[in-house]
């Protein structure tokens, strides 16, 4: 008999009301059974599947929709049908941090300062040469390139004072203290301030409530927003536009700022720290005023201001390391968290021929899970440790010369992704109609 039926939630099975039903299989092997498919007045379809036991014979009718949407989300068992109905991504996975690691080779943990100071000589000749060159054309046909590129690059130093603040620049805390200083205040983010929240970030990545970047809203939170935040926050291009407001006073719901050495981000023996780093911003700042003195504020507009547009890329690769799957992943709350749980949310991008460019930082699964690896060392390092992830890891899609897909990726996420339960411990992004 059957036991399936078509309906427009998706595939379901009819309730057995025989405790030794016969399977499809063995009606198939032992008799031959025809079927008619013919298109029925309305948007559906006629299936008539017809068999012969001895002398009966049977059919039977069923009409469905021309289109059957995917379930995506068994909200009952907790699972995300994406094509696997039996892997669960919210269960706890069958290995460990210690098997993760076992299988990285030994080299891939050593961090070499030469070869991180050389990539900051690159980027920095790279960075003075483009400037260079827009100033001696100085036209309007070169202006908008030199804006993308430069744009480019403010994002790969970021990058490397990213490493600094991780450790895995180099192995010595005052040269990486030194050189995340120079890189980061030359692009206006405060060193410390930064370091400190993107450590919280790591430590509590995939909790609701005590992650640090791009963290989901709890219903009550986003219910409790004006209109006006609803639609700055997921209506693009605002949303990538967002880094400096969060660096001067968080995400919606958490309160305190980056520059504040009393802020709630820090504890009392990282004032020094935070404060150090406001001065060097501050001193930043400073120069750049001189420097509208000497170049005239327009062309320091055209070099430097514009540029800063580098945050459009710290905000969607960081938001889409975490968001855009094709199929839903958990956010955790209570015991139902860990480091490894959480970290396994995370999403590795490709950015095409930018890979380089911006220090592999779309290998950033492994990255997440163990910090410490140099960037140089993080694509054989995600190699060696697939096997042992297994479907944990998610393929990323490959990208063209440059990653315009990812844009798609991301007015797709802004659309469905808006918030959590307040409830659960096991959690997914659902979506406001009417937004």
């Amino acid at each position: 008999m059957a036991s399936w039926v078509l309906s427009e939630c998706g595939l379901k099975p009819l309730p057995r009301f025989y405790a030794k039903p016969r399977t499809g299989q063995a009606l198939l092997n032992s008799n031959p059974s025809k079927v008619r498919i013919s298109r029925t007045s309305g948007n559906g379809y006629s299936f008539s599947l017809s068999s012969g036991f001895r002398e009966r014979n049977w059919g039977l009718k069923v009409s469905a929709p021309l289109r059957v949407q995917p379930v995506e989300e068994n909200k009952e068992e907790g699972k995300i049908l994406n094509g696997d109905e039996s892997f669960d991504p919210g269960a706890p996975p069958p290995f460990k941090l210690s098997d993760i690691k076992a299988a990285i080779p030994k080299h891939c943990w050593v961090k070499d300062p030469w070869k991180s100071m050389s990539y900051v000589v690159r980027d920095v000749v790279v960075v003075f040469g483009l400037a260079a060159v827009a100033a001696y054309f100085n036209n309007w046909v070169f202006w908008p390139l030199y804006w993308f590129a430069q744009g480019t690059m403010f994002w790969a130093l970021f990058v490397l004072g990213h490493d600094c603040g991780h450790g895995s620049f180099s192995n010595n805390p005052k040269l990486n203290s030194v050189a995340g200083h120079l890189l980061h205040s030359s692009i206006l983010v405060p060193y410390h301030g930064w370091r400190i929240s993107h450590r919280t970030h790591h430590q509590n990545h995939g909790h609701v409530e005590n992650d640090e970047s791009w963290h989901p809203l709890s219903e009550k939170i986003y219910k409790n927003l004006d209109n006006v935040t609803k639609k700055l926050r997921f209506t693009l291009p605002f949303p990538l536009l967002a880094y400096p407001i969060y660096l001067w006073s968080r995400s919606p719901g958490k309160t305190g700022s980056h520059y504040h050495p009393d802020s709630d981000l820090f504890v009392p023996n990282e004032r020094k720290d935070v404060i150090t780093s406001t001065v060097c911003w501050t001193a930043m700042v400073a120069i750049l005023a001189g420097l509208s003195f000497i170049m005239g504020p327009v062309q320091l507009l055209k070099l430097y201001g514009i540029p800063y547009i580098f945050v459009m890329w710290l905000d969607l690769v960081t938001y889409l390391h975490h968001h855009g799957h094709d199929a839903k992943l958990p956010w955790y709350r209570g015991k139902e968290w860990s480091y490894l749980r959480g970290g396994l949310t995370t999403l590795d991008r490709d950015y095409g021929w930018v890979n380089n460019i911006h220090h592999d930082i779309g290998t950033h699964v492994i990255h997440h899970l163990y910090p410490q690896i140099p960037h140089y060392h993080l694509v054989e390092a995600t190699e060696a440790a697939k096997p042992v992830l297994g479907k944990y890891y998610r393929e990323p899609k490959k990208s063209g010369p440059l990653p315009l897909y990812l844009l798609g990726v991301l007015i797709r996420s802004m659309r469905k992704d808006h918030y959590v339960s307040d409830s659960g411990d096991i959690v997914y992004y659902q979506t406001d109609s009417q937004l």
